[in-house]
């Protein structure tokens, strides 16, 4: 019998970027520059916390990094939970950082409509994207009142794939049959080992069709400025030709942009941890040895590779 361990309650860790660069800073004056310049860093220090403090506006860094599940929705969804019984809406704002090549269909579906909650509650969200923002991770991206996009960043992709292998030619040549019993026509449209009908491939089509569009109506809603028509080929665009297409808004990293926020508002980076199980300890340690060893190995097999190779040179051309 199999056991399940629950997992570990998550950790949520709210940091103040301004104090960490801040002091940073400070340690930087404090090798590098005069007693005079220390001085002036210090009233500039000063100047900006007496500005924020006017200012009272609170910036909010969320980080989301997808795959193919989508499985940092369930951190997402509880830092936002977290900021919508914390910040107030209208006056402070949300910035999400955001890199995803997108996945699954629901997986994407459920991290665009926890952003979606941030929206209809009156926030502002920006969403940086420094790598890519794609498929799904588009779907999760278009939601934002400004997307800024890294020059050399992916986006769009905004199109639905499904690749599915079928065995049943290689079962018939072993004489082996495989039987699928379903109640309704199309509960199964195409199968891995049966053969699959002109009808069901039909149907299966269909439904990835309006899959697409589902996806395009979703990404016409909250940009409705984008021709979704002109960009929902499937096609991917890098940051300038994103920007000409009206798929982001700007183009800066998102270190940028968080430093200029810094001398105007109090920026918190709330990110989740989760304490691994022992489990996936005992994987990480594995990995660990595997990641030092296999290169070591390889350089030896390389070496005695050339090594051996060497010798038959020498076989085959001796020298006197």
């Amino acid at each position: 019998m199999l056991f399940h361990l629950p997992k570990l309650p998550a950790e949520i860790r709210v940091s103040h970027l301004n104090a960490r660069v801040n002091e940073q800073r400070k340690k930087i004056a404090q090798t590098t520059a005069s007693k005079f310049e220390l001085l002036q860093l210090t009233q500039q220090l000063a100047k900006e916390a007496r500005a924020r403090k006017r200012n009272n506006q609170k910036i909010y860094v969320l980080d989301f990094k997808g795959d193919v599940q989508a499985s940092a929705v369930e951190n997402l969804r509880e830092e936002i939970t977290l900021v919508l019984a914390t910040a107030k809406a209208g006056r402070d704002r949300i910035v999400v950082r955001l890199e995803s090549p997108g996945g699954m269909v629901h997986g994407y579906g459920l991290a665009a409509a926890q952003l979606v909650r941030l929206r209809d509650a009156g926030f502002h969200v920006t969403i940086c994207v420094d790598k890519v923002a794609a498929s799904g991770g588009y779907m999760m991206a278009c939601i934002a009142s400004e997307i800024v996009a890294a020059p050399f960043a992916i986006l769009g992709s905004i199109g639905v794939v499904a690749q599915v292998p079928n065995f049943n030619r290689l079962l018939k040549e072993h004489h082996v049959d495989f039987e699928l019993y379903t109640a309704g026509q199309f509960k199964r449209t195409v199968t891995m080992f049966g053969e699959n009908t002109p009808e069901g491939k039909a149907k299966f089509e269909e439904e990835l069709q309006q899959t697409h569009q589902l996806f395009k109506h979703f990404v016409e809603n909250y940009r409705p400025k984008l021709n979704v028509e002109k960009v929902a080929t499937g096609e991917h665009w890098y940051g300038k030709d994103a920007l000409n297409l009206n798929l982001v808004d700007k183009l800066e990293t998102s270190d940028e942009y968080l430093l200029s926020l810094l001398p105007q508002h109090d920026v918190y980076v709330i990110q989740t941890r989760r304490k691994p199980t022992l489990g996936e300890k005992i994987g990480l340690q594995a990995a660990q040895m595997a990641d030092h060893l296999v290169p070591s190995l390889m350089s030896k097999i390389v070496d005695g590779l050339s090594k051996a190779n060497a010798s038959l040179v020498q076989m085959r051309d001796p020298k006197l």
